[in-house]
């Protein structure tokens, strides 16, 4: 049973925290997994199975807590994105800003004003299966991340041979999730689109898995 997404504390309260920053993003040397690679881009995560997503997305967000840097989950229609296991992860919920829109389109425009803020190194767009993307969206969302050097995550739930949401991804990632023991999991990226380092490179970490997957 799901748990209802606690309401976030106001996005000038998040800002001003002691230790919250938005910091410049460095230039990447490396082709890595790091908000340094993914800054100023639209980026799409894609799966067929919601965990392997949410702990890539998961990662990310502690690299922007562990430097000080305000994130955003904005959830759009029908997100599985669970707070416990958020937590359970290391993230300090009352340092992330979360979102909930009743579509794709509201979900957008929440990303939209927050990029505009200037505040955010990270926005996650939690978008699932409903997952189409106007033309006009993705250019102010892409033009936005480019302005602020910010990195706009679209979680999608799609099969392989899916398309992207959108000609202007300029990352898309392919995620799995694979059991190494009883409680104990590997989550793989595999970059299947990159336009400024070329596909073919991939990325792999190692978590727990929550109380509710034992």
């Amino acid at each position: 049973m799901s748990l209802p997404v606690p309401t976030s504390a106001p996005l000038t309260n998040v800002l001003s925290r002691p230790g919250i920053r938005k910091g410049p993003a460095g230039t990447p040397t490396s082709r890595d997994w790091t908000l340094e690679t993914l800054a100023g881009r639209i980026v799409e995560l894609s799966s067929d199975a919601a965990s392997a997503t949410l702990t890539a997305a998961t990662s990310l967000v502690l690299q922007c807590q562990h430097r000080g840097e305000p994130a955003a989950w904005i959830l759009g229609g029908t997100s599985s994105f669970y707070p416990p296991d958020v937590a359970a992860s290391g993230v300090d919920l009352a340092a992330l800003v979360v979102v909930r829109a009743e579509s794709t389109i509201k979900a957008a425009r929440a990303a939209d004003h927050l990029l505009r803020s200037g505040g955010f190194t990270l926005v996650i767009l939690d978008i699932a299966q409903d997952s189409a993307l106007r033309m006009n969206v993705q250019s102010r969302l892409s033009g936005l991340a480019n302005a602020h050097r910010s990195a706009v995550v679209c979680l999608t739930r799609k099969k392989t041979d899916a398309p992207s949401i959108g000609s202007l991804v300029s990352l898309r990632g392919e995620t799995r999730v694979t059991r190494t023991s009883f409680d104990e999991f590997t989550w793989d990226i595999e970059i299947v689109k990159d336009k400024r380092r070329g596909p073919g490179w991939s990325h792999s970490g190692l978590c727990r898995g929550p109380e509710g997957l034992h």
